[in-house]
C-alpha cells in the first residue's frame, strides 16, 4: 500500500501562525521535502521536530522527484513544504502533486497562510474576485506578454515580487496597465508589515526615492469596464411617456420628462404619442 503526500502550509513570517495540525503532521511523516532545507530546519527546530529533510525545488533534477514517488509507493509518508506559505502555488510541488494524483497516491492538504489571500484581505482594494498572477518572468518577452494579457482582465490582479525587481515591475505595470490603484503590501505578518495604498505612478515615484526592502505582494485594480450609455429609440421614449400618462401625468409633462431622459424632442414624442 502506498503512503501519503501531505501538502503543508507554513507561516509566511510569524511563527505563531503555525497550526497544531501542521506541527503534528510534520512530526509524524517519514520525511519532509523542503524548498530550502536551511530555512525549513529553523522552523522544525523551533517546534522541536526531528525529521529527515530532502531538498526539493524548481531546479531539482528529475531523479529527486522520482525518488520521492518511489518512497511514497513503498509506503512512506512525506510532507512537502515551501519556505513560506502554501507550497505548489508559485512554489515547488505542483508537479509532484500532479504525478501523485496520476499514480493514485493519496494527497492531503494541511492548509496554512498564503500571502496572496492575506494581502487581499487587508489591502483595502476590492478583491472579492481576483486573478493571482504570481511572479513576472525575468525574460522581457514573456514578461511583456504576461502584462499585456493581464491588462485586459477586469478582476483585481495580485502579483508577488522581490525587492530588487520591484521598481522595474512597477514601471512596466504603469506602462501596460495605466495609472491604476495599487496596494503595495510588504513583509506581511512580520514586525515591519506595511500596506501602502496608492497608485502605480505614485508607487514608482516613492520607490525611486526609497530602496525596497522585504518581500512584496502587489494588489492592483483590474481594468475598468466601460459603461455603455444606452441609446434610446423613439419607441422607447414614447413608451416611457405613455407609462407616465397611465399613472396620471398630463401628456405634455410626460413627454417633457421622457425627452429629458431619452434625448428626443418633446414634440416628436408627443406627435407619436397622440
Amino acid at each position: 500500500m502506498s503512503g501519503k503526500l501531505y501538502v503543508v502550509g507554513t507561516p509566511i513570517g510569524n511563527l505563531e501562525d503555525m497550526t497544531y495540525r501542521a506541527v503534528r503532521i510534520l512530526s509524524e511523516v517519514d520525511f519532509i521535502c523542503a524548498e530550502d532545507t536551511r530555512v525549513t530546519v529553523k522552523l522544525l527546530n523551533h517546534f522541536d521536530i526531528k525529521k529527515p529533510l530532502l531538498s526539493y525545488h524548481e531546479h531539482s533534477a528529475a531523479h529527486v522527484e522520482e525518488n520521492i514517488i518511489s518512497r511514497l509507493m513503498d509506503g512512506e509518508s512525506c510532507a512537502v513544504v515551501s519556505d513560506a506559505g502554501m507550497p505548489c502555488i508559485s512554489d515547488p510541488g505542483e508537479g509532484l502533486v500532479t504525478k501523485c494524483r496520476d499514480m493514485g497516491i493519496e494527497v492531503e492538504a494541511v492548509p496554512g497562510p498564503t500571502a496572496m489571500a492575506t494581502a487581499a484581505a487587508v489591502c483595502g482594494i476590492p478583491a472579492a474576485r481576483f486573478a493571482f498572477e504570481g511572479f513576472l518572468s525575468v525574460t522581457k518577452k514573456q514578461r511583456y506578454a504576461h502584462l499585456k494579457k493581464a491588462a485586459a482582465d477586469t478582476h483585481t490582479l495580485i502579483f508577488y515580487e522581490a525587492p530588487h525587481k520591484l521598481l522595474a515591475s512597477l514601471k512596466d505595470m504603469l506602462e501596460y496597465f495605466g495609472d491604476r490603484p495599487v496596494a503595495v503590501c510588504r513583509e506581511l505578518t512580520k514586525i515591519h508589515e506595511e500596506v501602502r495604498r496608492t497608485t502605480l505612478s505614485e508607487a514608482v515615484a516613492y520607490y525611486e526615492e526609497n530602496t525596497p526592502k522585504g518581500e512584496f505582494v502587489l494588489v492592483i485594480g483590474g481594468k475598468s469596464d466601460p459603461v455603455e450609455e444606452h441609446v434610446f429609440t423613439l419607441e422607447e421614449a414614447v413608451s416611457i411617456a405613455r407609462e407616465s400618462v397611465k399613472n396620471g401625468m398630463k401628456a405634455t409633462q410626460a413627454c417633457k420628462e421622457a425627452a429629458e431622459l431619452t434625448g428626443f424632442k418633446k414634440s416628436d414624442i408627443y406627435a407619436a404619442l397622440v
